[in-house]
């Protein structure tokens, strides 16, 4: 009884801190926090433990599937140099840094040991920043960018803090260290492509929203803990898994099962990721009962927190200034590319009366290859339109947050390392600071730099252009009128153009389906089925392009899904 009071008691905090969110501007995981300090401190609360696997083990794998699950493959392919980064090269070089400089100014914590706090606080957490971002229309890009780097920067954390712990008890090597970085990458990437390969295919199979939604739970827990029981990357092998889902799942699954899952994971990650925070913040009391208990002050721990805090944010400024400088430089390559880009294209387009390509098999080609080209073209014009510019580097700097997934790695750290309730202690203080500190003043800089996204009515005309392209290739993919055949029936012409021309209208919903004796109601059913179809094969070769923008092509992709829900209904 006591179990449920505490749960109906948390999530009425998440629902009240929700609204307060709508109505203040503040980021919901922020109240939360505040909320969770606030009653942890009283008396009368009873004392809650946190154990790290609830949120490695059980939160984490979950979260990161909802996000992964939503990230275009695309933007994140035109990111990756800047993600992999941040993600990976910024996390390695700022446990270092932080180690170097935790050891010189408490000699008793061993360089290792300062290596271990570093790997713990440099994975930032994107969930704060995002909803900020969101809110107040960020630049797609830098979204791409925070959600990327949080989506893999916890598996390179991990494998630090992993070696660093290993080094106290039995030494370091870092050929060891390579080796196992890459062995645990390349395996994570394997089991992760396999499971949502396998799982689409599944689930495609089900036809049934309910039963396709239930075995997406189970997901993140198939690539993560065969991964992990590998001694791979459980956090790649699952952000894999998601985003292969969600680059397949908008073709293998229907509209009605992609809104039914979506609803729903939604649901699970709002109150995973916000009850997390609630959890955190519960955490300051048990924190500071073992701080008095051990060899430390609060003042020691203050002091080495703010040293931590400033070399992090030292650091991850230097990083981003490096991209943004990076991008400045290629700006003038941009032209040259899309020069040579556009010569290529003259080129294959004369191929095309050429008799060595003149076949089925040649056509084909070509025309992989000029999508090869039209990507590539694509590429360019995201890359002017879309630059990180310096506005952007700022506030990519400031938008480095930690959170839940800090402290639970911190609590990893055994009882046989020396100071482990000061590390503790500094990687919450860290954690709590940075979400206060930036998370309160990320808005106002935001707003101050003038850093906004998408203009509303450009990205309507967007819409309109892309759905007109994608509407031109159903119909060329249709062909003409008088010759429609769909599943070995022959369409009538006056069915084809009256449907074609009004595709929101069904007039009548039932009729003899079979081939040999199709109504004419059910021509319509079916064309109308066909052509959505098609739509949404056009619409892929869209995305796999990226000449739109992602918030166009998923507006583009709902107005699809309403047409295939209301030919449902």
């Amino acid at each position: 009884m006591e179990l449920l009071t505490l749960a109906i008691a948390a999530l009425t905090a998440i629902v009240v801190a929700a609204v307060l969110s709508r109505r203040t501007g503040i980021a919901t995981p922020l109240v939360l926090l505040v909320i969770g300090i606030v009653v942890s401190l009283v008396p009368s609360t009873p004392e809650f433990s946190l154990e790290p696997d609830w949120i490695l083990l059980g939160a984490l794998p979950p979260l990161l599937y909802a996000t992964a699950v939503q990230v275009p493959v695309v933007d994140l392919r035109r990111s990756l140099g800047m993600i992999t980064w941040l993600s990976v090269t910024l996390v390695v070089a700022s446990a270092l840094v932080v180690g170097a400089a935790v050891h010189l100014v408490v000699p008793e914590v061993s360089f290792a040991a300062g290596v271990a706090l570093g790997a713990v606080v440099s994975p930032t957490d994107a969930v704060a920043a995002t909803a900020i971002g969101k809110r107040l229309g960020l630049p797609h890009r830098l979204m791409t960018v925070l959600e990327g780097e949080s989506l893999f920067n916890d598996a390179s954390a991990l494998v630090v803090l992993r070696t660093a712990l290993l080094a106290i008890t039995a030494g370091f090597s870092l050929g060891d260290a390579v080796l196992d970085f890459l062995r645990a990458l390349g395996l994570a990437l394997v089991i992760g492509f396999a499971v949502g390969h396998a799982t689409v295919w599944l689930r495609s199979k089900l036809a049934d929203p309910v039963l396709m939604t239930a075995v997406s739970f189970i997901v993140p827990f198939l690539a993560f803990l065969p991964a992990e029981e590998s001694e791979a990357s459980g956090v790649v092998a699952v952000v894999v898994a998601g985003l292969v889902t969600g680059h397949h799942g908008a073709r293998r699954f229907t509209a009605r099962e992609r809104l039914t899952e979506r609803t729903n994971w939604l649901t699970l990650q709002f109150l995973v990721e916000n009850g997390v925070f609630l959890l955190m913040g519960l955490q300051v009391e048990g924190l500071l009962r073992d701080l008095d208990e051990s060899n430390s002050t609060f003042g020691e721990v203050l002091v080495v927190a703010a040293l931590v805090l400033g070399v992090l944010l030292v650091l991850r400024t230097a990083f981003v200034a490096v991209q943004v400088l990076a991008f400045r430089r290629q700006q003038p390559k941009l032209d040259a590319m899309r020069e040579r880009l556009s010569l290529i294209s003259d080129r294959v387009d004369s191929m095309a009366e050429e008799p060595r390509v003149a076949g089925e098999r040649g056509q084909r080609r070509l025309s992989q290859f000029r999508r090869r080209v039209q990507r590539g073209q694509a590429d360019v014009d995201y890359q002017e339109s879309e630059p990180i510019t310096a506005r952007g580097g700022a506030v990519l700097s400031w938008a480095g947050m930690r959170g839940v997934v800090t402290l639970a790695a911190a609590l990893t750290i055994g009882t046989d390392v020396d100071e482990r309730t000061l590390l503790i202690t500094v990687a919450f203080v860290v954690a709590v600071a940075s979400l206060l500190l930036y998370g309160g003043t990320l808005p106002l800089l935001i707003r101050s730099l003038g850093v906004s996204g998408v203009d509303p009515d450009e990205e309507r005309d967007e819409v309109v252009d892309l759905f007109g392209d994608i509407t031109g290739r159903a119909s060329d993919a249709l062909g003409p009128i008088d010759r429609i055949v769909i599943d070995g029936q022959r369409i009538d012409p006056g069915v084809a153009a009256e449907q074609l021309g009004w595709l929101e209208r069904i007039e009548e919903r039932r009729g003899d389906t079979t081939p040999e004796a199709l109504t004419l109601a059910s021509q319509r059913m079916l064309l109308h089925r066909h052509y959505i179809s098609l739509m949404r094969d056009a619409l892929h070769e869209e995305q796999a392009i990226g000449a739109y923008s992602t918030g166009a092509l998923a507006r583009a992709s709902a107005l699809i899904d309403a047409q295939e829900l209301r030919l449902e209904r």
